[in-house]
């Protein structure tokens, strides 16, 4: 079992807005055994990080791994293998940036998770729902408005983000079979999207009915729904129905994001994705009707992280990048950072999407009994979130359950 003592570490974890006295942080195999200021050990390999920043491994909690093409109509078309290859290609580069966690809300599968967790190739832990559920016309249905054949409802494709069902009887049975192939909560499409032909961001997908049927469904399960959602009306809607999870909330007001915050709901924006998919996703091959539906969503984002900052609403880390994409990922920090404070930008990609995934103390923390995920970073991201950008360029070490997959001369 290896293990390791870093010594002279500050820790940034979002829980403070000024990085703390140097500590000492003792590994043995995949956990931190001790956090304490001095900390002694015999076998442990010294890591001495002369002050620098160490930080719980980082989380994005909305992510699709298997997006390697930003026409998810086509990305839907690959082989599985293909696919495979480019997700696991995707996720090592995430880990890269220091994502040691990542949640996937709408493709990825339980193959994909046990093959990542397998694998000699770096990739972060990875939490999955399966397929996300749209109604027909809705945001995972990418037939376009003159093609009548019938969708594929079983046999789903890897490269497909999510699946149709329609009515009550066909939402409890997808939950439950999204569920037993080993979805950890459900995903639905319960608002207009970008991506899809036939759906202008103001449709509201399924009926209440349907609605708690698969907030029931999940709650049977022990588990939760997340909700892609941009309009208010989608988002109060979603919330008096039992959604849990709030992904994106662009157009969200005031008075639906204190109403989702006395629930207990969490929020995800992902506001990276719509400046990228407004200045690249044309050329990137995103649909020409898709990036004229970018700014009625785009522009509101600034806006509605103030909205829900104001009314006490926690806030996940997430991205939602498709394609070469990708590698913006980190950005939503510095986005981020222009409305709110550095330790809430931090936060929110440790301790809250640690909450979110259900897995408190386990990830997202710097204690003992946490998995080791660690990163080291040179300077204080405190003062410059742009620190956590670069695709790690400022991270000397990055370790994922005791093992280190960068390490450039620490010791």
């Amino acid at each position: 079992m290896s293990s390791f003592l870093f010594t002279n570490a500050h820790i940034v974890d979002g829980s403070q807005a000024e990085r703390g006295a140097p500590v000492n942080v003792l590994v043995e195999g995949e956990t931190i055994r001790e956090v304490a200021p001095k900390i002694t050990s015999a076998s442990a390999e010294v890591i001495d990080l002369k002050g620098r920043t160490l930080m719980p491994g980082l989380i994005d909690a909305h992510v699709h791994t298997i997006a390697c093409n930003p026409d998810l109509g086509a990305n839907a078309k690959l082989p599985d293998s293909l696919v495979a290859v480019r997700a696991m290609k995707l996720m090592g580069e995430m880990l890269m940036r220091g994502f040691t966690t990542v949640r996937d809300v709408g493709g990825a599968d339980k193959g994909l998770k046990v093959a990542a967790a397998e694998s000699a190739l770096p990739t972060p832990r990875l939490s999955v729902c399966g397929k996300a559920l749209s109604q027909t016309g809705g945001h995972c249905d990418f037939r376009g408005p003159y093609d009548d054949r019938e969708t594929t409802r079983t046999g789903f494709k890897l490269g497909a983000l999510g699946r149709v069902v329609d009515g009550v009887p066909e939402m409890r049975r997808a939950a439950r079979e999204e569920i037993k192939g080993g979805a950890e909560f459900i995903k639905i499409m319960a608002n207009g999207g970008v991506a899809s032909p036939t759906d202008p961001i103001h449709f509201l997908g399924f009926s209440r009915e349907e609605l708690f049927a698969v907030v029931e469904e999940a709650a049977n399960a022990g588990t939760y729904v997340s909700a892609h959602l941009y309009t208010d009306e989608a988002i109060r809607r979603a919330v008096e129905c039992g959604v849990h999870s709030l992904e994106h909330c662009n157009l969200i007001k005031s008075e639906t994001a204190k109403f989702a915050a006395s629930k207990g709901a969490i929020a995800v924006p992902t506001l990276v994705t719509y400046d990228k998919l407004s200045s690249e996703g044309a050329e990137m091959g995103f649909p020409a009707g898709s990036v004229a539906k970018i700014d009625n969503v785009r522009l509101a984002g600034m806006e509605s992280i103030a909205i829900m900052r104001e009314a006490g609403l926690l806030m996940a880390y997430g991205s939602d990048l498709l394609g070469e994409m990708h590698r913006h990922q980190s950005e939503e920090f510095v986005i981020r950072g222009r409305v709110m404070p550095a330790h809430e930008v931090i936060a929110s990609a440790t301790s809250i999407a640690a909450k979110l995934l259900r897995m408190e103390g386990q990830i997202g923390t710097i204690a003992a009994g946490a998995f080791a995920d660690l990163i080291v970073v040179d300077g204080d991201p405190l003062k410059d979130l742009s620190l956590l950008t670069r695709q790690g360029a400022h991270m000397p070490l990055i370790m994922q359950g005791g093992v280190a997959f960068k390490n450039t001369g620490l010791n």
